[in-house]
C-alpha cells in the first residue's frame, strides 16, 4: 500500500505518519507545497530514530504524484485511490481494500481538495466520530486506516514478538530530507 499526505501542514504529524510508514513497511509519498522543510526538527523529532526505514517521496504536485504510481500497476489508478474524508462516503470498517491501494489523506486545516474528492467519490473513506467533532487527527486517521486497510486487504501485518531491536543506522543523525527520493519527470519521456 502507499500513504499520501497531501499538502501536509504540521511537521509533528508527518513524522508521527513517516514512523507509522517505517512500522509499517508502506511508501510514504507528500505532496508539495509542504507547510514546513524537511529540514525541520519537530518532523524530525516525531519520526525519531526511525528515518533510515522510511521509504520517503517527495512530488511537486497531484499530477506528479499520478504519473509515478500509474507506472507498472495492473489496476488503473483512479480505482486504487481511497480519499479519506470526513466528509462522507463509505465506512472506514464498512470499506473493501486491496494491497494495492493508495491511502490518500489532506492537509490538517482544509482536508483533500474539494476537485479530488468531487472527481472520486466512490473513493471516498471517512471514520465514524460523533456530532459536534468535526475530525480526528491527521497522524491518528492515518494510523487507524492503515492497519484498518492491511487487515481488510488481508496484507500481511509485520512480524513482532514485541521485542526491540535497533536499525543498524539508529544512532546516525540522520534527517528526513536526506530519506527524500524525488522522482524524475517523466512527462511523455
Amino acid at each position: 500500500m502507499h500513504i499520501v499526505l497531501v499538502h501536509p501542514e504540521i511537521p509533528h504529524n508527518t513524522g508521527c505518519v513517516a514512523r507509522l510508514a517505517a512500522a509499517t513497511g508502506n511508501v510514504l509519498h507528500l505532496v508539495q507545497p509542504l507547510g514546513f522543510s524537511l529540514e525541520d526538527r519537530y518532523l524530525k523529532r516525531a519520526g525519531l530514530d526511525y528515518w533510515p526505514q522510511v521509504d520517503l517521496r517527495v512530488h511537486a504536485d497531484w499530477a506528479a504524484l499520478e504519473r509515478v504510481l500509474e507506472r507498472d500497476r495492473d489496476l488503473p489508478l483512479a480505482r486504487r485511490w481511497r480519499l479519506f474524508t470526513a466528509r462522507g462516503g463509505s465506512s472506514l470498517f464498512e470499506t473493501a481494500f486491496e494491497p494495492d491501494d493508495v491511502l490518500v489523506f489532506g492537509c490538517e486545516s482544509k482536508g483533500l481538495p474539494g476537485e479530488l474528492v468531487d472527481a472520486h467519490p466512490t473513493r471516498r473513506v471517512y471514520v465514524p466520530v460523533a456530532r459536534g467533532v468535526r475530525s480526528l487527527n491527521l497522524a491518528n486517521v492515518a494510523c487507524l486506516g492503515v492497519y484498518t486497510a492491511m487487515v481488510r486487504a488481508g496484507v500481511p501485518l509485520p512480524q513482532n514478538d514485541g521485542s526491540y531491536e535497533a536499525h543498524p543506522l539508529a544512532n546516525e543523525d540522520i534527517w528526513p530530507l536526506s530519506r527524500v527520493q524525488r522522482e524524475p519527470d517523466i512527462r511523455g519521456r
